[in-house]
């Protein structure tokens, strides 16, 4: 069993920044690849970045975001930059092993209970 928590959410404003953090439980972190996916209200839940070897990004954050790993404290990172009105979500940690389906919420076996980020216009 893994168990995640987020933190880093909040109110922002439009071009800002903000860097989630979720913490794993567990000593096995280091191998799970870990997701961060976001859903809108009224929207499905979507991918936004995923880290095991390398990184990947969906073209709506990439070149805006960033996504890192320390496994000494088991955590994942978000970095957001140039933050957008349509950023706003609920941002969730995800943790899997799978290989496929990396882009989806299948491709993840924990998750977390997501924290908020809103960015005003």
């Amino acid at each position: 069993q893994v168990q995640l928590v987020e933190s880093g959410g909040g109110l922002v404003q439009a071009g800002g920044s903000l860097r989630l953090s979720c913490v794993a439980s567990g000593r096995t972190f280091s191998r799970y690849r870990m997701g961060w996916f976001r859903q809108a209200p009224g929207k499905e839940r979507e991918f936004v970045a995923r880290i095991s070897s390398n990184t990947y990004y969906a073209d709506s954050v990439k070149g805006r975001c960033t996504i890192s790993r320390d496994n000494a404290k088991n955590t994942v990172y978000l970095q957001m930059n140039s933050l957008k009105p349509e950023d706003t979500a609920v941002y969730y940690c995800a943790a899997g092993t799978a290989v496929v389906r990396i882009t989806t919420t299948a491709g993840y076996d924990y998750w977390g209970q997501g924290t908020q980020v809103t960015v005003s216009s």
